[in-house]
């Protein structure tokens, strides 16, 4: 039989319709997923690292109570300098940074002493024993360890605003010696000659906290920085608050590490009670001063 070329044609046209209709979309599609796996990946952005071991040179104002016995401290730094037995420091900051997000840590660890003339007894609270006799000094040892986690919630120009969350958590050992002779109630209370000596323990507490940063470059390599906290809320200390400020300029970079300098203020206040009588353990203090550093970036 013989086949008319119309014959031949349209079998010929259905399946190149059957091929545009299945074959086509597909080849479409396995060239989008070719440009896709051909562009190169969104850039990682690499985690970047700040220490900074720095000197806080701070003044205390407020009441220190150990033993149910009470005393008000009101020492600026010069005072706790040239009138402290006993004076050691060691801070130092961390900062772990990756585009938006950061980690941060930090460590204070501190050992001061105050004499009578820093140092006075007030009035008895109530319910705790009275006491007469006057101070005679106080000894107190502090570790402060912060850590949290901020957040780059917006920028404008070189104008930065983060908000960050995180832990205080305090360890503390205080001494307060008073003096025997008119001391009314030794309940709880350690004599040594004719001083009597409350000594705290181990005392330690942690506060939530939550805050905010602001950071403004004024010219690469030289910024601002503003941050602030509040925290306690009851869970430990009734409440607590932080204020920092200060000026970082880079000066140096060696070895793809960049120094830097830092000068700036710290307030750091707590309001912290436990106890209750001759087992009272109170720390209602306000710690603030200058606050001088060395960054490594890397």
């Amino acid at each position: 039989m013989q086949l008319s070329r119309s014959s031949f044609v349209r079998p010929v046209s259905v399946i190149l319709v059957m091929l545009n209709i299945f074959v086509a979309p597909r080849a479409v599609h396995a060239a989008d997923l070719g440009v896709r796996t051909q562009a190169p990946p969104a850039p990682i952005a690499d985690w970047t690292w700040r220490f900074v071991p720095y000197a806080w040179l701070p003044a205390m104002k407020g009441t220190q109570t150990v033993r149910g016995r009470s005393v008000d401290v009101d020492a600026s730094f010069i005072d706790i300098f040239q009138k402290s037995d006993t004076l050691v420091g060691l801070m130092g900051d961390l900062e772990m940074r990756n585009g938006r997000w950061s980690l941060f840590a930090d460590v204070v660890w501190n050992k001061v002493g105050f004499n009578a003339s820093t140092t006075r007894t007030p009035a008895p609270a109530p319910g705790v024993p009275a006491t007469v006799g006057a101070s005679l000094g106080l000894k107190l040892t502090t570790a402060i360890v912060e850590a949290g986690v901020a957040y780059e919630v917006g920028h404008i120009g070189g104008l930065a605003f983060d908000v960050t969350a995180g832990g205080r958590f305090w360890y503390q050992k205080a001494d307060l010696s008073l003096d025997l002779a008119g001391t009314a109630d030794v309940e709880g209370l350690e004599i040594i000659g004719t001083r009597a000596l409350a000594r705290s323990g181990s005392i330690s507490w942690l506060d939530p906290m939550v805050g905010g940063r602001l950071r403004y470059v004024v010219v690469p390599g030289h910024d601002l920085f503003l941050r602030g906290d509040i925290g306690g809320f009851g869970a430990a200390s009734k409440f607590s608050w932080q204020a920092i400020g200060g000026y970082n300029f880079d000066f140096a970079t060696h070895n793809g590490v960049t120094y830097s300098g830092i000068l700036g203020y710290r307030a750091l206040y707590a309001d912290y009670t436990r106890g209750s009588g001759s087992t009272r353990y109170a720390f209602d203090m306000l710690q603030h001063g200058p606050i001088l550093g060395l960054s490594a970036r890397f």
